[in-house]
């Protein structure tokens, strides 16, 4: 080896370096988000999640700017202030530093998403239009996390107004991949579109459309679809028949599946829930 190749390997280790460390700090993410997914006892990941999270902070604090890690502290934060923490005050904080990290993910790549935020309806949906498959990931984290944001602002009607755009963007996701995250993306936007009544300008019929597209494409082991079903689609129509039959599908079946076994759990627990809750 002359002298000038080994020059230029000496070079390079440090390159080397920092990108080994890279990929073992993506491979760290990615397991934390995995372990927490694939959890069976929901109140070992309400005791154990904030730890998760906290490591993530330091680590994106580190490498502010890495999308994998963005994404995976967007979707962590979510996950957890928005179905394991039932104080509201926090879940707004929890949802809003979900909110941030999504954003920061998609902001580089996609800058005009995010400046169109607050900007007229064609202004926003011409920018969203402009994303492609290559940041689908980011486009999808960025919807899921900003439903969540409203979710956890029901209250105010200015968080509210946002739905449409959030309904825009998740539709876009759809229109490029219809099965991404296991129909999840159809999921939301039955929740979104079944929030109202026909007569009050809601659109029930879609979002019926989009709890079955979810259902199906996730094979039925996406039992949060089923229990989200019910309680806000069988419930606005007053269908009884259907809204007992999703929950009993909900409880007879078995929880575990890789990537939804902590979702599955928790929607067992709503369904048990709402039979018994005597709604109808």
């Amino acid at each position: 080896m002359g002298v000038a190749t080994r020059a230029l390997v000496w070079l390079c280790v440090p390159v080397l370096i920092v990108g080994c460390a890279s990929m073992a700090t993506q491979r760290l993410s990615e397991s934390l988000t995995s372990a927490m997914l694939d959890q069976n006892d929901p109140e070992t990941v309400r005791e154990g999640a904030p730890a998760y999270l906290l490591l993530l902070d330091g680590l994106i604090a580190d490498d502010p700017d890495n999308q994998d890690l963005l994404i995976a502290g967007a979707r962590l934060y979510g996950s957890y202030g928005g179905i394991l923490v039932n104080d509201q005050a926090r879940s707004q904080r929890l949802a809003e530093r979900s909110m941030n990290y999504a954003q920061r993910a998609l902001c580089g790549p996609a800058p005009a998403v995010c400046a169109t935020r607050n900007q007229p309806f064609e202004e926003f949906t011409a920018a969203v239009n402009q994303v492609g498959p290559s940041q689908l990931k980011a486009l999808y984290t960025y919807g899921t996390s900003w439903a969540g944001w409203v979710h956890a602002n029901q209250g105010d009607w200015n968080a509210l107004a946002e739905l449409g755009k959030v309904d825009y963007l998740l539709q876009r996701v759809i229109d490029i991949d219809p099965n991404y995250d296991r129909g999840r993306a159809h999921l939301y936007l039955g929740v979104i579109r079944s929030q109202l009544p026909p007569i009050l300008g809601g659109k029930p019929e879609s979002g019926r459309h989009h709890f079955e597209q979810a259902i199906a494409i996730s094979g039925g082991r996406d039992l949060m679809a089923k229990v989200e079903f019910a309680k806000n689609y069988a419930r606005l129509i007053f269908d009884k028949a259907l809204h007992d039959r999703l929950l009993n599908e909900v409880l007879a079946a078995d929880p575990k599946e890789p990537g939804l076994t902590l979702s599955n759990t928790l929607a067992r627990q709503s369904a048990k829930t709402l039979l018994m809750d005597g709604f109808f």
